[in-house]
C-alpha cells in the first residue's frame, strides 16, 4: 500500500484550536490508558544512559501523548528524570494537566517547529504519534536538525498502513463516546461536541484512518536516513515490535560514542 499524504484536520491552522485540543485530548487519555508505548520504555532508558541525559525532549507533543504513563515507567530506571513538551500547537491546558500529575514535566508555550529546535532545548527528542504528520522533505528536516543539532532522537509510531490498523481506526469513534466523560480536565464543551454535535468522534475517525495512510513503513524510515548529510557518527536503529494487539514502529539515532 503506497503512502498517502491526505490532510488531517488537526493540521490545519483554520481548524478551532478547541476541537484540536479535544482531539488531543482523547489521544493522550488512550494512550496513557492503554499503555501502548510499553516497547519504548527500554529503547528510551538506554539512550538516555548512552547520551549522559536525564532530560527528554517531546516534539509535535499534542495532548501529551502517553507521557503520563511512560515518565511513571521511565522514573523507575532515571529518577532524576525530566520531560519538556513542546508542540507547534502548543495545547496549554493540556500541557498544565500533565503537569499537575508529576513535578518532573515542563513545557514549553512557544511555538516549537520540530523541523528546527531551539539549540537552548537540549535533550533526547522524542516523537510520538506524530512522524506521519510531516510529509517526506519535513520529515527529513526533523531528522536532519537533530543530526546538525548533535541530539539523539527516538521517533514512536503505533500504528501503520495495513488493514487491521485501518480498522482499528474505523472503530475509533466508539472509544471516544466510551472515554470521554472521564478525559480530565472536565470541559461541558467535550461533551457538547462529542454527544450532542458529535463532530470529535468524526474528526477522530477521519484523522485516524489518514494517519495510517500517511505512516511512514520501516523501509521508507531507512530511505529517510540515506538521505541525511554528515552522519558519520550517527547509529540509527529502525523496527517494528508487537504491542499487544497493535504494533510499534520506531527509529531510533543516537552518537557514537
Amino acid at each position: 500500500m503506497a503512502r498517502i499524504h491526505l490532510f488531517e484536520f488537526e493540521d490545519q491552522q483554520w481548524f478551532p484550536v478547541f476541537l484540536r485540543n479535544y482531539i488531543t485530548d482523547f489521544l493522550q487519555f488512550l494512550s496513557n490508558k492503554t499503555g501502548m508505548y510499553k516497547p519504548a520504555v527500554p529503547l528510551i532508558i538506554d539512550l538516555l544512559k548512552k547520551n549522559n541525559t536525564n532530560t527528554i525532549v517531546d516534539l509535535a507533543s499534542g495532548g501529551g501523548g502517553g507521557l503520563i504513563w511512560l515518565n511513571s515507567e521511565l522514573k523507575k530506571e532515571i529518577p532524576d528524570l525530566k520531560i519538556v513538551l513542546t508542540d507547534y500547537f502548543p495545547n496549554i491546558p493540556a500541557f498544565e494537566y500533565t503537569k499537575k500529575q508529576a513535578d518532573n514535566f515542563e513545557y514549553s508555550s512557544d511555538s516549537i517547529d520540530a523541523r528546527n529546535v531551539p539549540l537552548e532545548l537540549k535533550g533526547l527528542r522524542t516523537q510520538f504519534l506524530s512522524l506521519h504528520h510531516f510529509k517526506q522533505n519535513d520529515a527529513r528536516q526533523i531528522l536532519q536538525n537533530a543530526v546538525d543539532s548533535k541530539s539523539p532522537i527516538a521517533i514512536f509510531e503505533v500504528q501503520e498502513r495495513s488493514f487491521p490498523s485501518i480498522l482499528a481506526m474505523i472503530f475509533s469513534p466508539i472509544s471516544v463516546l466510551l472515554t470521554t466523560p472521564f478525559i480530565r480536565p472536565f470541559k461541558i464543551g467535550r461533551i457538547i461536541f462529542t454527544y450532542l454535535i458529535p463532530v470529535v468522534p468524526l474528526f477522530v475517525l477521519w484523522d485516524g484512518i489518514v494517519s495510517s495512510l500517511r505512516t511512514y513503513s520501516v523501509e521508507e524510515m531507512k530511505d529517510l536516513i540515506n538521505s541525511l548529510e554528515n552522519t558519520q557518527n550517527y547509529n540509527w536503529k529502525i523496527n517494528r515490535v508487537k504491542s499487544g494487539p497493535g504494533v510499534v514502529l520506531y527509529l531510533l539515532g543516537t552518537i557514537d560514542n
